[in-house]
């Protein structure tokens, strides 16, 4: 009998080449479906289809998948089973067999993403893999008051990576914030959005940056969807110090 399994995986990012399966590399598609495979005895082969896809050097604390199985397996053995072929940077939190309508991408109501920066004049060796690094100062005031410009519908053009193969770029932000943590030495933003494009957190971030250091205006976002010209926010901000935090998804009808 044939399942549909709805997971959540945590992943460290330093060592996969992104999420989606790449010849010759190590991704994290490629080496849960290796585990499927390898717990599957049947010659059908087992594919995931992940809520989305996060770049080499992204992390993950809530990444959600899903799949077909041709065993009936229970959610918490399918969890064991999984977890106790994984290697050690990438852990299944959570699995629940669902109905069949449910599907990890296009069932989602929105992402929440968050942004790490470590502050400091040198980079701290302990955080090079999972924060940016900013060594400037930042006027933090000045990215709150920009945030309102960020959340709601805007198109985001501006905001987009080459290579990216989305032919709309409207999206919706509901949330965006930013706080000091003062403990670890750290800004963290957080975005939450019905969806983002290719590397349109780390841009938005980089441009943030920019107005906290005083080198944008606090109200440049305004300009820059209406420009609609990835010239004008050409840095991206390093793939370390994003995680995807939580998938939301629709709640049934």
């Amino acid at each position: 009998m044939t399942q549909r399994y709805k997971v959540t995986i945590a992943y460290d990012g330093t060592n996969f080449a992104g999420f989606q399966k790449q010849p010759q590399q190590r991704t994290v598609q490629s080496v849960i479906e290796d585990a499927l495979n390898k717990m599957n005895k049947t010659d059908e082969h087992i594919f995931i289809v992940g809520s989305g896809r996060t770049d080499a050097g992204v992390h993950a604390l809530a990444q959600v998948i899903h799949f077909d199985f041709p065993h009936d397996i229970p959610a918490l053995g399918m969890k064991r089973g999984l977890n106790s072929m994984l290697p050690l940077d990438l852990e299944v939190k959570d699995c629940e067999i669902v109905d069949d309508s449910f599907h990890a991408r296009f069932s989602t109501h929105g992402k929440r993403y968050m942004y790490r920066v470590s502050r400091g004049e040198f980079v701290n060796p302990f955080k090079r893999f999972y924060t940016a690094h900013y060594k400037y100062p930042l006027d933090i005031d000045k990215i709150r008051a920009a945030l309102p410009d960020v959340v709601g519908t805007h198109d985001f053009t501006s905001f987009v990576a080459a290579g990216s193969q989305a032919r709309d770029h409207v999206r919706t932000i509901y949330e965006a914030t930013v706080r000091e943590d003062h403990a670890n030495d750290e800004v963290i933003f957080e975005f939450y959005g019905n969806g983002f494009l290719y590397n349109q957190v780390r841009i938005m971030v980089a441009a943030l940056l920019e107005i906290g250091r005083g080198q944008r205006p606090v109200h440049d976002f305004l300009r820059l969807y209406e420009v609609k010209n990835r010239k004008e926010c050409y840095r991206t901000a390093p793939a370390s110090g994003l995680y995807l935090k939580e998938v939301v998804y629709n709640q049934p009808q």
